[in-house]
């Protein structure tokens, strides 16, 4: 198994290489130069294995044994998924009228994103075991991301994080995650402006080759294609529980299971078409909020982004560019490298492309589309718990909201993805006129210490953020080699 990127510009990559990596060199994304098909055979012998069997035996298509022996692969796995909430890490919610919900939101920072980060950075740090090295992993967030990598990589020896977030458009839980944590490895920037604003600068920084070489930066975003490999399991375990598949006779074709995905970077969505490439017949749909720029491109091929972000009640998909796109893009143009790099590049020039007509007809047979406003977030979250007393988080509802609007297909089941839980969310469930027992985990953020580093906007801010990060990585490069904590050298809030 080896990989490319979008952009054609580098092939032949092991899976190592890609880990310790963030964006491809020539500025794409890196993929699996070929994807392995699921037979109905393996999908059955899968059905009975745990949440954790699966996510191992989904990991081992994409990891040669020669680069993670499959005992260690089976331990890895183990040891990431042991600390959830509940039994089988992830868990089934069926509800009135057909509505299946799959809970992904049982780890520490109660967001999906707990599932694929705490594999990835046991990844990480093995292979960083192996050969006595250190990285610095950089990561942008929208709000749950941020968190997901502190809590999965605090305290590791050989890793430093460095997570910027953007102030005052996250909700306070999500922020407290993150600034409660103390650790010498763990380094937060508080930025003026959007997630999307964040993220220019950070693709900059990841294209300076020299820097990337220098202190080993790599990714723990959804670029980091370990992310989304791990996030496979999620749609293949929802298939194999909720399509019908135990009950259809063997040698008839595959039932099909709709899928509803709260979408903000398209990282699921990017999974979820990966594996309906790998033969599963899955019928994707993308729900996005009032930031709906999947939405307009599925429909009408417009892949623009609008004037400014929306902050609505739904932050961690507040998102302008859904960059992980490049990756459906990539899949449904048969793999053209120069095909995409041109789109990409003029994307990110002008922040505006129309989608070639054949890609959008390849597009839109894939994926279904939608978008929420809040008023319709509002409207969901009180209909479910009216009828279920079942809580959603505004995001989980975005996914909802397409359940009650638009019935299921006769003979085809559904399961929508509840990416986070309702605990993070408080003035959602404030607004929709609902009560939230919140955690003790969650009530405890209040009382604890925090630390953080301001960015703040100037005239020329991403160039601003750029030198200002870069100061930062070198000093914390440097302060290792030293070996002296990097936050004795500078005055935190």
């Amino acid at each position: 198994m080896q990989y490319c990127s979008t952009r054609g510009g580098v092939q032949g990559w092991d899976f190592q290489d890609v880990l310790l990596s963030g964006y491809a060199p020539d500025g794409g994304m890196f993929m699996p130069e070929t994807l392995p098909t699921l037979t109905p055979d393996t999908l059955r012998s899968w059905s009975s294995l745990s949440y954790p069997q699966l996510v191992t035996e989904v990991c081992s298509l994409f990891i040669p044994t020669e680069l993670i022996p499959r005992a260690d692969l089976d331990s890895l796995v183990s040891a990431a998924l042991s600390g959830f909430a509940v039994p089988g890490v992830v868990s089934l919610a069926r509800l009135k009228g057909g509505l299946c919900v799959l809970e992904l939101f049982h780890g520490e920072t109660l967001a999906f994103k707990d599932l694929a980060m705490t594999c990835t950075v046991r990844f990480l740090d093995y292979f960083l075991r192996k050969e006595s090295r250190r990285a610095i992993v950089l990561v942008g967030t929208s709000g749950d991301t941020g968190g997901s990598a502190i809590q999965s990589a605090r305290g590791l020896g050989g890793v430093d994080v460095v997570v910027v977030y953007p102030r005052g458009r996250i909700t306070l839980v999500q922020e407290k995650q993150m600034i409660t944590c103390l650790e010498d490895n763990i380094h937060v920037f508080a930025a003026d402006g959007s997630s999307d604003d964040i993220d220019v600068p950070i693709r900059r920084l990841f294209s300076d080759q020299e820097l990337v070489k220098q202190h080993s930066l790599m990714s723990l975003n959804s670029v980091n294609w370990s992310r989304v490999m791990v996030q496979l399991a999620h749609f293949i375990y929802a298939y194999l529980h909720v399509s019908g598949l135990e009950q259809a006779e063997t040698g008839a074709p595959l039932p099909a299971l709709e899928m509803v995905v709260p979408t903000g970077g398209a990282g699921n969505i990017a999974a979820g078409c990966i594996v309906k490439q790998m033969g599963i017949p899955l019928c994707l749909v993308a729900m996005t909020n009032a930031n709906d720029i999947v939405h307009r491109t599925v429909q009408s091929g417009d892949f623009s982004m609008a004037t400014n972000v929306t902050q609505t009640m739904a932050p961690a998909i507040d998102i302008q560019d859904p960059y992980n796109m490049e990756r459906v893009f990539w899949l449904l143009s048969g793999r053209d490298g120069a095909l995409v790099k041109g789109m990409m590049e003029e994307f990110q020039h002008s922040h505006r492309h129309t989608l070639p007509e054949a890609l959008h007809k390849q597009l839109s047979q894939v994926l279904t589309a939608g978008a929420v406003r809040d008023e319709g977030i509002v409207e969901t979250m009180q209909r479910c718990w009216k009828e279920n007393q079942y809580l959603l988080c505004p995001h989980t509802a975005v996914a909802v909201w397409h359940h009650y609007h638009y019935p299921p297909t006769a003979g085809v089941n559904r399961c929508c993805i509840a990416t986070a839980s309702p605990a993070k969310f408080q003035a959602a469930a404030q607004k929709a006129g609902l009560t939230l027992d919140l955690p003790e985990a969650v009530r405890a953020l209040d009382k604890m210490s925090t630390r953080y580093l301001a960015l703040e906007r100037g005239q020329d801010w991403g160039k601003d953020w750029e030198c200002m990060l870069k100061q930062h990585i070198q000093a914390i490069g440097s302060a290792r080699q030293r070996g002296v904590a990097y936050y004795s050298t500078v005055e935190c809030n």
